[in-house]
C-alpha cells in the first residue's frame, strides 16, 4: 500500500509539472484560462528595440486602445529590446503562437510575402502620404492578406523612416552631382542598380562597416535614415545631407493567427482598428522624430538640400523595367501612378 501511495503521488507530481509548463508556454491563453475566474486574455507583444523607439511607443498606444475598448478583457504585455528573440525567432514565434504580437522591419516579414519587396525599389514614392495612400489602399492591404497563407495575421502598415543620402564631397540637388561618388548603399540589387544608374560607384555594406568606411574614405558617401545619420555619428564626418526620401521604409503589425483566431468578432475588429489608428500615431512619432533629429544635424554644421524626387525618377525607369519581371510592370506603374 504505501508503495502504491507512492506511485499515485508520484504520477500527480508529473502530471502537476507538465500542467504548470504548458500553462507557461505559448502565447495566448487558451478560452478556458480566460473564462476562469475572469481574467483578461493576456497577450505578448514583442520587438527587438529599446522603449524610446517608435516601434514601443507605438505598441504602448496599442495596448491602452486595446484594453479600453475591451473594457479590460483583454491586456497587452510588451517586451522591448529582443527579450522574446531576434526578428528570426519572432516571425517563427508568431507561427505556432508561442508570441502573439510584433513589429517587424519589412526585411523580416518580406521572406514570407516577397512581393513586398518592391517597396524597396528607390524613388517609388513622391511623399509620405504617397506611401500612406499606397499601403493604407488595397495595394497595401492586398499585401496584408497574403500573410494569413503563413498562419500570420498582418494588422497594418507601421513605418521605419525614409532614407536619404550623405556625402563629403558636394550638395546634391540633381542626379548630375551623384556621378562618380562611392555610395555605400543597402545589400539589395535594386538598391545597387539604382545608384549606378545615377553614375555612382555603388558599395553594397553592413551597417556595422558604414562609420569606419567614411572615416577612411574608403567610401564618399551612404543612404540611411535620419536617426542613423544622427545616432551613430555619421553627421561628423559627412557635412552634406541630401533630403532624397528615395527608399520608404514600412514597418508591419503582425499577430499569430491562432490567437486573432480566439477572439470574438468584436475583438477581432477592435485590433483591426486600433492597429491601422495607432499607424497614424507611430507614424507621427517617425516624422517628430526626423524633424527634431534634423534641427540637430542642421545646428551641428551639415548642409541640406532638397533635390526633386521626379527628377531622379526619371533615371530609375530602366532600374523599374529591369525589376518589373520580378514585380509585375503593372504593380510598380500603379504604384508609381497613384495619386
Amino acid at each position: 500500500m504505501r508503495r502504491e501511495g507512492a506511485l499515485i503521488a508520484g504520477l500527480f507530481l508529473v502530471l502537476l509539472v507538465l500542467s504548470l509548463v504548458l500553462t507557461g508556454c505559448g502565447g495566448a491563453q487558451t478560452d478556458e484560462q480566460r473564462d476562469g475566474g475572469g481574467r483578461p486574455l493576456i497577450l505578448r507583444a514583442a520587438h527587438t528595440v529599446a522603449e524610446t523607439h517608435p516601434y514601443h511607443l507605438g505598441l504602448e498606444k496599442f495596448a491602452e486602445l486595446v484594453k479600453q475598448r475591451t473594457n479590460a478583457e483583454i491586456e497587452i504585455e510588451i517586451y522591448p529590446n529582443g527579450r522574446l528573440g531576434s526578428e528570426k525567432d519572432l516571425i517563427p514565434g508568431l507561427q505556432i503562437n508561442t508570441v502573439d504580437l510584433m513589429v517587424s522591419p519589412l526585411d523580416s516579414a518580406a521572406p514570407l510575402v516577397p512581393e513586398l519587396t518592391v517597396l524597396d525599389l528607390p524613388f517609388l514614392f513622391r511623399d509620405r502620404e504617397h506611401a500612406y495612400k499606397v499601403l493604407d489602399g488595397h495595394i497595401g492591404q492586398g499585401f496584408l492578406q497574403r500573410f494569413e497563407t503563413k498562419h500570420i495575421k498582418a494588422l497594418a502598415f507601421w513605418e521605419d523612416g525614409f532614407y536619404h543620402l550623405t556625402n563629403s564631397k558636394r550638395p546634391v540637388n540633381e542626379p548630375a552631382d551623384i556621378e562618380g561618388l562611392r555610395i555605400r548603399t543597402l545589400e539589395k540589387p535594386a538598391h545597387q542598380e539604382a545608384f549606378q544608374a545615377l553614375g555612382a560607384v555603388s558599395i553594397p555594406m553592413a551597417e556595422s562597416e558604414v562609420l569606419n568606411a567614411l572615416q577612411q574614405e574608403v567610401i564618399d558617401g551612404q543612404e540611411n535614415q535620419i536617426v542613423t545619420i544622427h545616432n551613430q555619428g555619421i553627421y561628423e564626418v559627412q557635412q552634406h545631407l541630401a533630403l532624397t526620401g528615395h527608399i520608404y521604409s514600412p514597418s508591419l503589425l503582425l499577430m499569430s493567427k491562432t490567437a486573432f483566431d480566439q477572439l470574438t468578432q468584436e475583438e477581432q475588429q477592435v485590433f483591426r482598428e486600433a492597429a491601422q489608428e495607432v499607424a497614424t500615431y507611430q507614424r507621427g512619432l517617425i516624422k517628430q522624430q526626423d524633424e527634431a533629429l534634423l534641427g540637430r544635424l542642421i545646428s551641428a554644421g551639415v548642409q541640406v538640400t532638397e533635390p526633386a524626387p521626379a527628377t531622379f525618377r526619371v533615371a530609375m525607369q530602366a532600374v523599374y523595367e529591369r525589376f518589373a519581371q520580378r514585380f509585375g510592370s503593372d504593380l510598380i506603374l500603379e504604384v508609381l501612378q497613384m495619386e
